[in-house]
């Protein structure tokens, strides 16, 4: 087998082509292998790509200041051949001349996360769910990480908040034992995929066993970027397969949520892994993200929720790209996002149809991208509201600069020119809550 045959296209980089097979579909060899610095980007790839792409690259890392972390199985899905245009090289790789300087609203912590933990590694926003950060460290690292707080290394852009593996976990254990409204965890990080298994048994049955708690998330994005992990560590599948055989005896649900953002990415071996989850009744959820120039069009997304579904993947959402520092090149407008929702919906059966979503900015949770109650197009701004978080209170998205004419661009670059106009927006009355 060849890795044409392994990754399913014709084009494959051949970087490593002189791997034993059995080696490049270890788990344990792709970590061992994975490019964490940009030194060994540049050994690996020297020869494939224009010098010129390569200083793109290399510049681009220094300026966004995310981590670097892909292992051989993403760089054989990126096309070197067209790096400039590639759609998986720029989740993970920035180039400098791709870059545009942030909005004046973003953030590091778009969402407030650390706003709502009332304990360590936990976050605690809608009443009956939390979200369980059980690691700092991922499979790979993309570059426009939600959690760039505290993902990856510390870098001089971006400096890391301590999510605690096994050791900090009884806290947030005790606050969830202690919240009888709490139905739902999410367990993420970072990714599972870098938990030992005896931690996924543990905090899975940890879990299980308290009384309130009926839905269970492990949340990685090794389907999508390292499924051999699916297939060659035994004990890490067989954990996650027991906690979810024993959820489905106590008549919890236990699920798995990841994530692909292109349709290149669901490969032969992605639905190899799928068919020995899917053995085990375990269910897989996608949550995408909408990445200018990644898929940014509907034949894109048309074919990656379509794909998905060929593989048992259920496409559940996709999400705005959040407003993080770093990421404005990713971001599409609000009017955007609504016009490839319409053209996504009816191409395929509603029940794997995904739902559009934007994150609110401020900590404002999930919205359907139609469902705003306010607009301004002037300055490409959009109000949300989520009466389940705080039904008091707007939360504002704010489109990407790019999108705006040449007069709001000034206005929100000018010095106090963001404060000027959030005070603007304050005085426009938008929609009051609805009288109980």
């Amino acid at each position: 087998m060849s890795l044409n045959d392994v990754l399913g296209f014709e084009n494959s980089s051949g970087l490593y082509a002189s791997t034993p097979k059995e080696d490049f579909l270890n788990h344990a060899w792709q970590d061992k292998n994975s490019i964490i610095r940009i030194e060994q980007l540049e050994a690996v790839v020297r020869d494939k790509i224009a010098p010129a792409a390569l200083s793109e690259i290399r510049d681009g890392l220094k300026k966004v200041g995310m981590s670097i972390r892909l292992n051989p199985y993403i760089m054989e899905l990126i096309d070197w051949r067209n790096v400039e245009t590639d759609p998986i090289r720029r989740q993970f790789l920035p180039m400098i001349s791709e870059l545009e300087a942030d909005h004046p609203c973003m953030s590091v912590d778009s969402l407030e996360e650390r706003n709502t933990s009332p304990a360590p590694n936990l976050v605690h926003r809608y009443p009956d769910k939390v979200l369980f950060l059980v690691t700092s460290v991922c499979p790979v690292y993309c570059q426009y990480c939600t959690r760039s707080y505290a993902v990856g290394q510390d870098t001089p852009s971006l400096q890391k908040d301590n999510v605690t593996s096994a050791n900090g976990w009884a806290a947030a254990l005790d606050y969830i034992r202690s919240t009888p409204t709490i139905e739902d965890v999410v367990v993420s990080g970072g990714d599972i995929a870098r938990l030992k298994p005896q931690n996924i048994k543990v905090l899975g049955n940890a879990l299980l066993d308290i009384e309130h708690v009926r839905r269970i998330r492990f949340a990685t994005k090794s389907v999508s970027v390292q499924p051999m992990k699916f297939l060659s560590d035994d004990a890490w599948f067989s954990a996650i397969a027991e906690v979810a055989k024993r959820g489905r005896d106590m008549f919890k649900s236990v699920f798995v949520h990841t994530h692909f953002n292109h349709p290149r990415e669901v490969t032969p071996l992605v639905e190899k892994a799928m068919r020995r989850l899917f053995a085990e009744s375990i269910y897989v959820r996608n949550q995408a993200v909408l990445l200018r120039g990644v898929n940014d069009d509907s034949k894109t997304l048309i074919e990656l929720t379509k794909k998905l579904g060929r593989v048992n993947i259920q496409p559940y959402y996709v999400y705005s790209c959040d407003m993080v520092m770093g990421t404005e090149h990713f971001r599409v407008s609000i009017e955007e996002m609504q016009h490839l929702e319409r053209e996504v919906r009816g191409a395929t059966a509603g029940f794997n149809t995904p739902l559009f979503i934007v994150d609110a900015p401020g900590g404002g949770g999930k919205r359907d991208v139609h469902s705003y109650e306010y607009r301004n197009d002037k300055y490409g701004v959009t109000g949300y509201r989520s009466p389940s978080v705080d039904r008091n209170r707007m939360y504002f998205h704010f489109d990407p600069l790019r999108t705006l004419d040449a007069e709001a661009r000034a206005e929100w670059r000018a010095p106090g020119g963001r404060e000027a106009i959030l005070e603007r927006l304050r005085l426009a009355k938008p929609i009051p809550v609805a009288a109980e």
